[in-house]
């Protein structure tokens, strides 16, 4: 079993998911009293949700390589970043470490093809929807993506970093959600992946059941037809290493 270097922390909500669902999928596939074999590094998302904001992606992109350097040097044979937005800065993070990063978004590509969906709604913070770090890797994918309309964009994206971010769901924030996805649905949407809404998070804001399919973070609590499609087919890819 290859070692597994996972930057988490962002936010650790999120992170705790993904921790439980790659134990619970290689107990699955190997039985017994199987684990993964996980090294974690987990930051202070203040400092990068800092970076962030005023657009210091160089800053961003020097820590997870700082980062992925000491899981490397520890034993890590592959990188796993547990959130999307930060996927913006794999390609330079690619070019100053010597192992691979898996990439969530071919994880979720991969998920959402194996049910015959070819249009997909996007959720995420404002970074993941109105830039290409994850939609280019989709559409390279064989997928075509739409995301919210500019209004909704602005609401999700305050969601996630007020509310998600910070373990609140609030009923009138999943009640949007829903209205959101459903809005996608009706452009022609088959699959709406609130991973691709950021964290683990927008799941919890999407509540009760949609028309659509939706690949989520984590085992949605009894709202998610498919459960967490895409991150238990990102766990499967990580068992093929």
């Amino acid at each position: 079993m290859k070692t597994i270097g996972m930057i988490g922390g962002m936010s650790w909500e999120s992170t705790v998911t993904y921790y439980e669902i790659l134990n619970r999928e290689t107990v699955r596939a190997l039985g017994g009293l199987h684990s993964s074999k996980i090294l974690m590094y987990n930051v202070d998302f203040a400092e990068i949700e800092e970076c962030m904001s005023r657009d210091d992606w160089a800053a961003v992109a020097d820590s997870m390589a700082d980062i992925s350097l000491r899981l490397e040097k520890a034993g890590a044979d592959f990188i796993v970043i547990a959130t999307n937005t930060i996927h913006k800065v794999v390609p330079d993070l690619e070019k100053r470490i010597g192992i691979p990063v898996l990439h969530i978004a071919d994880a979720a590509a991969d998920a959402v093809k194996t049910k015959g969906i070819r249009k997909i709604g996007l959720l995420g913070t404002k970074y993941t929807m109105t830039q290409d770090f994850i939609k280019d890797r989709l559409t390279a994918a064989g997928l075509e993506v739409i995301v919210p309309e500019e209004k909704d964009i602005g609401i999700v994206n305050d969601v996630i970093f007020n509310e998600l971010c910070t373990g609140r769901i609030l009923d009138p924030s999943r009640r949007e959600f829903q209205r959101i996805i459903s809005a996608m649905k009706d452009r022609g949407a088959g699959g709406c992946d609130p991973w691709l809404h950021g964290d683990r998070h927008a799941d919890k804001r999407g509540g009760q059941r949609t028309a659509c399919f939706r690949y989520d973070r984590h085992p949605c609590t009894g709202s998610c037809p498919h459960g967490a499609g895409r991150l238990n087919n990102y766990a499967k890819v990580i068992q093929k290493l």
